[in-house]
């Protein structure tokens, strides 16, 4: 007559025992490095995404009262020296974005302003609404005039700002993987309608979004700018406001995005921390570990 067979006095052979617990040592292996990957400092992949949506650089959260001043130079630089004075007048350091067409065209103008402690970030080489190129026209677009200046100059840059302030998803994704920064403003000089000297200054001092982090949008070939850079830069220092490069007001990494594009710091390493504390314990667990 044939036993049937209990189940319940099965016990696994020893080789079963060791199969079963490297499955779960692979498993948690996994689990540690994906805990790494959003928590160690060099591994991080900073978040700019919001709701499924790619976002660049607005503003940025901070306790210090600082702002960026910035220009894009994409057409005559009849102002650029006169900026240029101003701003060393004042002691103060900006940010311009160039276009290819432009740096070729004024050479002298882009090593001035590297001399002078500037950044220099990219503005695409021809000045084209990005989002309606494909992905090889956008790395054309950046990378030319990215060659253009560090063969010209030897910097490397990496900010870099959308002409028109067009983006998509795949624009911001694309300027991240060739090492960039995509750069915004929440306070528009609105200097390009060519109202006067007094209505960029109003504008900006008395615009709704000025606050610590804001990041301000003027253009070197406006009409009125130049004229109206002197005071701009005494009354926002009258409001105690101190001028500063994006590249020094903007976190490099572990910070996350609000739906303003205002980025926040450290909030991509705190969820990390505990994402990985999360995997930690679940590994113990599996293996019956304190």
């Amino acid at each position: 007559m044939k036993k049937s067979f209990d189940r319940s006095s099965y016990r696994p052979t020893y080789i079963h025992t060791v199969k079963l617990k490297l499955a779960a040592l692979l498993i948690c292996v996994c689990l540690l490095v994906a805990g790494a990957a959003l928590y160690l400092p060099g591994v991080v992949s900073v978040s700019s995404n919001v709701n499924g949506r790619d976002l660049p650089i607005y503003c940025v959260q901070t306790d210090k009262p600082q702002v960026a001043l910035s220009f894009d130079a994409a057409w005559g630089n009849e102002d650029t020296s006169e900026i240029l004075s101003v701003l060393e007048k004042h002691g103060v350091k900006v940010t311009f974005f160039a276009t290819g067409g432009w740096v070729e065209s004024y050479p002298g103008d882009v090593k001035a302003i590297l001399a002078a402690g500037h950044d220099l970030g990219n503005h695409s080489e021809n000045h084209k609404n990005m989002s309606q190129l494909s992905t090889d026209e956008m790395k054309s677009e950046l990378m030319k005039v990215h060659d253009k200046v560090k063969n010209l100059t030897g910097y490397e840059m990496f900010l870099f700002r959308p002409p028109y302030g067009d983006y998509s998803n795949e624009v911001i994704q694309t300027a991240s993987a060739l090492g960039y920064y995509s750069i915004q403003w929440d306070v528009d000089s609105l200097d390009w309608k060519d109202y006067g000297v007094s209505s960029i200054i109003e504008t900006v001092t008395n615009h709704k979004h000025l606050g610590n982090g804001s990041i301000i949008l003027c253009h070197n070939g406006a009409k009125y700018t130049a004229r109206a850079l002197d005071t701009l830069i005494t009354s926002l220092k009258e409001k105690g406001y101190e001028l500063v490069k994006i590249s020094d007001l903007i976190y490099r990494d572990n910070y996350t995005m609000d739906v303003e594009g205002r980025q926040i710091p450290g909030a991509k390493a705190s969820s990390g921390a505990a994402l990985q504390a999360d995997h930690e314990s679940a590994c113990k667990a599996s293996f019956g570990l304190k």
